[in-house]
């Protein structure tokens, strides 16, 4: 059995859902982009937010951003929350993209069509407060894609100026 902390293999997490469609894992195209693209399907389950903030984890380790992993999760949670909350009966997709050497795009596709929106949750709310704090964490760089099946919401966040050598 793998540690917790291991990203289980997409059979592992629900053997019964179908794969994402291509046209949801392949949303955006890696031309051009410095790394490949990772993407993972998840079942509407609140252990999928878990499973995601380790994979972007895992991603941006991998691709040496450790410094933006802290934001990254805290985004891609609020994502995967949303998502979850949608309760549809096919599979999201978390996505981790670097479409440019100082852009690193967090991406989390579900099958509802209805819009996030961003509110003014009141100091004794119990929600609310996500789409604010991606709001601020990415400088206002987020947004939503809406598809035929669903929507796509992207977050950005700027990646680390590169050092000289």
């Amino acid at each position: 059995m793998s540690p917790p902390s291991a990203l289980p293999a997409l059979s592992d997490v629900d053997r019964e859902q179908p794969r994402c469609p291509p046209e949801i894992a392949d949303n955006e195209s890696a031309d051009g982009e410095l790394a490949e693209p990772a993407t993972i399907c998840l079942p509407y389950r609140p252990e999928s937010v878990g499973i995601a903030r380790r994979f972007v984890a895992a991603k941006l380790r991998e691709w040496g951003l450790d410094d933006l992993v802290d934001d990254a999760v805290v985004i891609v949670s609020e994502l995967a929350t949303n998502a979850v909350e949608t309760c549809c009966r096919t599979r999201m997709f978390v996505g981790v993209r670097r479409p440019t050497d100082r852009t690193l795009r967090i991406l989390v596709g579900d099958g509802s069509r209805s819009m996030p929106v961003m509110v003014q949750a009141g100091p004794d709310a119990t929600s609310g407060r996500g789409l604010a704090m991606v709001h601020r964490l990415t400088h206002g760089r987020w947004g939503v894609t809406p598809l035929p099946f669903g929507k796509v919401v992207h977050a950005d966040l700027a990646t680390p100026t590169p050092t000289s050598r």
